[in-house]
């Protein structure tokens, strides 16, 4: 079977996303990317298909960790490698040809969750079996424990901006049917769209939007629009933070550096192609908490710009009814 698939660079395009992990980017991508035009080329193997073909290896790769020996810490963490391929291949493939579902996305996470409790318990136990040392048992509940803060974590935030947002948008709109006001934007979409663009640049754009055709035959003024920036102190308090992001993103790689899959591969490869499990897991840990302290950090700012933004609106009723 050969299906019709573009050339690789739009493969690239349609598949990759704007903003990935850095493991993603460097050791991930390269590899998963002409695997997943090949595949949708050749193959009926579907993104669900793949999805299981990742599990499998995952529990493979326990099954390595188990053994405890460094020969098999080595094993094992390569065949984990090629398990995260595949489990980046899934959605690339279903992006690529159109035949994702909403299950599938649900067997992706859970098989992900089950995946990395299966390696910790493998791994952790296997250490503790070579040692004696009972310091890994706990490692294996600090792996699985941290893991799933991650991903609640990053859920939770997620809700709450989408409230955010959502109330927002219920001000905005009212204002506008009482004032004609301008449309609304937020400044991560707008980022997110574009995301090598520059911060300051990007706002001052945004907002100077107005009375500008977009033909010469279509004299009719752009709408305006208001862009609301929910992380406009964290930026302020935080100006080196706008340098790093950009240079960042002009390569790809999202400014969160080290998420659950730089957590997941500091402990499941790097520690053992090193025979430096307890280590590695130690510095994975604090890193992967050091970062979510910042995210909730910058979430708590978020919500100070959200209560003047709140505020803002308010103040504008009052003076329309004056």
């Amino acid at each position: 079977m050969r299906r019709d698939i573009p050339p690789l660079d739009e493969v690239r395009r349609i598949t990759q996303k704007k903003r990935d992990a850095w493991w993603t980017v460097i050791l991930v991508d390269p590899v998963a990317t002409p695997l997943v035009r090949w595949t949708a080329m050749r193959t009926r193997i579907t993104p669900n298909q793949i999805t299981w073909g990742a599990f499998l290896l995952g529990l493979v790769s326990a099954a390595f960790f188990a053994l405890g020996d460094w020969q098999w810490l080595v094993a094992g963490a390569v065949v984990y490698h090629f398990s995260f391929i595949l489990d980046c291949m899934d959605g690339k493939v279903a992006r690529l040809t159109g035949t994702g579902s909403v299950f599938g996305a649900w067997l992706d996470f859970v098989f992900d969750r089950i995946r990395v409790m299966a390696c910790a318990v493998a791994l952790m136990g296997g250490q503790f079996h070579r040692t004696g040392d009972a310091f890994y048992i706990w490692a294996a509940v600090a792996v699985v424990a941290l893991d799933t803060l991650r991903y609640i974590n990053g859920l939770e935030i997620f809700k709450i901006r989408h409230t955010m947002r959502k109330q927002i948008k219920v001000r905005m709109r009212a204002a506008r049917r009482a004032e004609n006001e301008a449309e609304l934007a937020f400044m991560e979409d707008l980022l997110r769209d574009n995301p090598e663009a520059d911060i300051e640049q990007d706002m001052q754009k945004a907002q100077s939007e107005q009375g500008v055709p977009e033909t010469p035959e279509a004299p009719e003024p752009a709408p305006k629009r208001q862009v609301i920036d929910l992380h406009q102190e964290f930026r302020h308090k935080f100006p080196a933070y706008l340098r790093a992001r950009s240079f960042l993103l002009r390569h790809r790689i999202r400014t969160h550096l080290v998420s659950g899959i730089e957590f997941q591969m500091g402990v499941f490869m790097i520690g053992p192609l090193f025979d430096v499990v307890l280590p590695a897991t130690i510095v994975s840990g604090a890193l992967l908490l050091v970062f979510e302290l910042a995210i909730i950090y910058k979430l708590l700012l978020s919500t100070r710009d959200f209560t003047r933004t709140i505020d803002s609106f308010e103040e504008r009723k009052v003076l329309a009814v004056v």
